[in-house]
C-alpha cells in the first residue's frame, strides 16, 4: 500500500531498478534483456529505459518488453526533464528497468557528471551491479566494496555474477562478497560457449535485422530464470522507493503532455513522413512523440521497397542506421530515390541524421563498391573500418536553415564510420549548398563544419534527442506546415 510522509518532499513510486556494471562489456545487456523478457513472459508489464545515447540496445529492450524503450541522458537533458519523462512513463507498467552504460561511476569528467550512478541518484533507484568474474575470485569483493563506498548516496542493492566458470567459482565469489560487504549476490550467469547476442559490422546486430528475435530473447529469459532470483529482484525494486514530489517537476512535465491546444486548433494536420526500414532504424520514440505533440500526423515509409514519396507528405525525417549494409537495395530502388530528390528540389523539407545524411549524397562507397543514392547533396560518403566521429556533440547554428535559426545551440551525439568526399566533378547546380552550423564539440561533417543545407534540406551527423532540444519537434512541424501552405497557394 502506498504511504506518504508529510515531513518529506518525496512520495512512493512504482517499483524500479537500475542495472549497472563496473565496465562496458561486463554483461549487463544480457542480464537486462533476460530479466525484462522473463518478467514480460510472466505477464508483468515492464517499462524499459536506456541510459545514454543508444538506439540498438534500446530497440532490443523494447522488443524484449513488447513496450517502447525510452532514453534518459543526463548530458543531453536537464534533471527536471529526466524526472518528468521517467515519472510520466512508469505508471504504464508494474516495474521500470533502467540499463546503465559504461561503468557505474563513469561520466564526462572526474566528478562522474552524467554517469549511471548520478542518474540512479536522480531517480532514487536501487542498483544491481553486474560483475564480470572472468579469471577472478575474492577480488570481486573488493570491487563491490569499492563501488558501494565510493558514493554512499548510490544504493547498490544486489550483485549479479557473470561469466562464472563452475560451481566452485560461484561459491567462493558469493561467499567473499557477502562476507566482506552487506550486499547480497542475487544470482550467477555461467559462461556461455558463444555470445548469445548477435554481433556484426559496428557491433550488436540491430533487432530489426535479426530473423529470430523472439527465440533469442526467450532463450535469454530462460537463462535468467535459471540464474537469478527474480522475486528477490522484484522485492529490491519495490522496497523503499521514493521520488520527487510531482509538484516540483510540473513545469517540466508540461513539456511532455500529449498535445498542445495550438496544434489541436488547426483544422488540418501536416503530414511528416518517417523513413523507417532496414536501412534507417534509429529513432527515439520521444522524437516521434514530439512531432505528433507539435501537431503533425506521421506516416512511415520504406526506402528499400516503396515506389515513391506520397504527395501527402509535407516533410521527411530520415534517421540514422546502416545504409551501407542495405546499399544495394537502396540503389536498386531508383523510383523512391528519384521521387525524394525531385520532391526535395521542389522545396520539400528533409531532415536527415547520420545514415540519413549518407542517403542524401551521390554515392555510398563501401567494401570496394560504389552505390548510387539520392544525389540531393553533391557528396560521396566513404565507409571506413574505424570511427570518424564518436561521442557527444555541441553545434552552434551560424546561419538560418529550414529547421533552426542562427544562434541556436544543439546538443546531441555522433557515431559514424563514414567520411564525406567531394566527387571528382562537383555539379554546378549544387553550388547553393552551405554549412549552417559550427562544431563546438565533436567531429562533425568536415573541418568543424556541420549542418549542410540546400533549399529546405538539412543534413547532419549529429543525432538529436527531442527532450534535450525542446523546440526540435515544433520546428519540424513548422517547416512542414510552411511547405504545405506554399503548395496550397500555388
Amino acid at each position: 500500500m502506498e504511504t506518504s510522509n508529510p515531513e518529506t518532499k518525496f512520495q512512493r513510486r512504482r517499483p524500479g531498478i537500475m542495472i549497472a556494471a563496473v565496465k562496458g562489456g561486463a554483461g549487463k545487456t544480457i542480464a537486462t534483456l533476460g530479466l525484462i523478457r522473463a518478467l514480460t513472459l510472466e505477464n508483468r508489464t515492464v517499462v524499459p529505459f536506456k541510459k545514454g545515447p543508444d538506439y540498438i540496445d534500446a530497440r532490443w529492450m523494447a522488443m524484449a518488453a513488447r513496450h517502447h524503450c525510452y532514453n534518459l541522458d543526463p548530458y543531453l537533458m536537464d534533471r527536471g526533464i529526466i524526472e518528468a519523462s521517467f515519472m510520466k512513463r512508469e505508471p504504464e507498467g508494474s516495474i521500470s528497468i533502467v540499463e546503465g552504460n559504461r561503468g557505474l561511476h563513469d561520466g564526462v569528467d572526474i566528478h562522474g557528471s552524467c554517469s549511471t550512478a548520478e542518474l540512479a541518484k536522480w531517480l532514487y533507484l536501487p542498483v544491481l551491479l553486474v560483475i564480470d568474474c572472468t579469471k577472478v575470485t575474492r577480488t570481486t569483493a573488493a570491487v563491490v566494496a569499492g563501488c558501494a563506498g565510493f558514493d554512499p548516496d548510490v544504493r547498490i542493492a544486489g550483485v549479479i555474477l557473470n561469466h562464472i566458470a563452475r560451481p566452485r567459482h560461484e561459491d567462493i565469489i558469493t561467499r567473499s562478497i557477502e562476507y566482506y560487504t552487506d550486499i547480497p549476490v542475487i544470482g550467477a550467469i555461467y559462461r556461455m560457449k558463444q555470445d548469445p547476442l548477435p554481433m556484426r559490422h559496428l557491433g550488436l546486430t540491430p533487432a530489426d535485422e535479426h530473423s529470430r528475435v523472439a527465440e533469442l530473447l526467450d532463450n535469454l529469459a530462460a537463462k535468467v530464470r535459471d540464474s537469478l532470483d527474480i522475486e528477490r529482484i522484484m522485492g529490491i525494486a519495490a522496497e523503499g522507493i521514493k521520488g520527487p514530489d510531482i509538484s516540483q517537476i510540473s513545469a517540466s512535465k508540461e513539456k511532455l503532455t500529449d498535445t498542445t491546444k495550438e496544434a489541436d486548433s488547426r483544422p488540418e494536420k501536416p503530414c511528416v513522413g518517417i523513413i523507417r526500414d532496414s536501412a534507417f532504424q534509429f529513432y527515439y520514440p520521444e522524437n516521434l512523440e514530439a512531432i505528433e505533440r507539435a501537431g503533425a500526423r506521421l506516416i512511415f515509409l520504406d526506402s528499400t521497397s516503396d515506389s515513391f514519396v506520397p504527395d501527402e507528405v509535407d516533410a521527411i525525417y530520415i534517421g540514422g542506421g546502416f545504409p551501407e549494409t542495405q546499399a544495394e537495395r537502396l540503389a536498386n530502388n531508383e523510383g523512391f530515390r528519384t521521387s525524394l530528390r525531385r520532391r526535395a528540389e521542389a522545396g520539400l523539407p528533409v531532415y536527415a541524421e547520420c545514415g540519413g545524411l549518407m542517403y542524401l549524397g551521390k554515392n555510398i562507397i563501401w567494401q570496394g563498391r560504389t552505390w548510387p543514392m539520392t544525389g540531393i547533396i553533391d557528396w560521396n560518403f566513404r565507409v571506413q573500418p574505424k570511427p570518424a566521429g564518436h561521442g557527444y556533440t555541441i553545434l552552434e547554428v551560424t546561419e538560418d536553415n529550414a529547421f533552426f535559426s542562427a544562434g541556436t545551440t544543439l546538443k546531441g551525439h555522433e557515431f559514424h564510420y563514414s567520411v564525406p568526399e567531394r566527387p571528382d566533378a562537383a555539379a554546378e547546380d549544387q553550388q547553393e549548398e552551405k554549412f549552417t552550423c559550427m562544431v563546438k564539440r565533436g567531429h562533425g561533417f568536415q573541418h568543424r563544419l556541420e549542418g549542410i543545407a540546400v533549399r529546405n534540406v538539412f543534413g547532419t551527423y549529429t543525432h538529436i534527442h527531442a527532450l534535450g532540444n525542446e523546440r526540435w519537434g515544433e520546428n519540424m512541424v513548422n517547416a512542414a506546415r510552411a511547405f504545405r501552405s506554399v503548395q496550397n497557394n500555388e
